[in-house]
């Protein structure tokens, strides 16, 4: 069954020009396919809607700071088991935790500036798909 997820690829893959190595291991994943990408620049208005559940939370507003700080790319991957596979190409929160070969794994740094998000679940991904690219959903 195939799904749609979001991907942000956040500031510090920007800045640290880790774009084109991230994108290409999505694109090399067998039968997954980029349905849209963009540049952008983030508000505080989008943020607080994407990340809602953790206001409140100790990590929140340096969570927003830090998404704000500098453009994003923000991506719809396509394919069977999407969801599920990004999460695990993405690899943990912590770098420290995660396996070498995942995108975390092999450049992360510290866990608050993590390179990428990708939807958790389908719930989440339509979630996520209405804010940032309402005309495919």
């Amino acid at each position: 069954m195939s799904q749609r997820s979001l991907v942000l690829l956040k500031p510090d893959a920007v800045r640290r020009g880790l774009v084109g190595e991230i994108i290409g291991r999505i694109e090399r994943k067998a039968g997954w396919q980029l349905v849209a990408l963009e540049l952008r620049s983030l508000d505080r208005g989008l943020l607080e809607q994407h990340y809602g559940e953790h206001i409140g939370k100790p990590f929140y507003e340096p969570l927003v700071e830090f998404m704000s700080s500098g453009p994003v790319v923000v991506l719809v991957v396509e394919g069977e088991r999407v969801i599920e596979g990004l999460r695990t190409l993405a690899g943990p929160t912590d770098p420290i935790a995660a396996a070498p070969g995942s995108i975390r794994g092999d450049f992360g740094t510290i866990v608050r500036e993590n390179l990428i998000h990708a939807s958790d679940s389908e719930e989440s991904a339509a979630r996520e798909l209405k804010l940032f690219f309402p005309s495919l959903v």
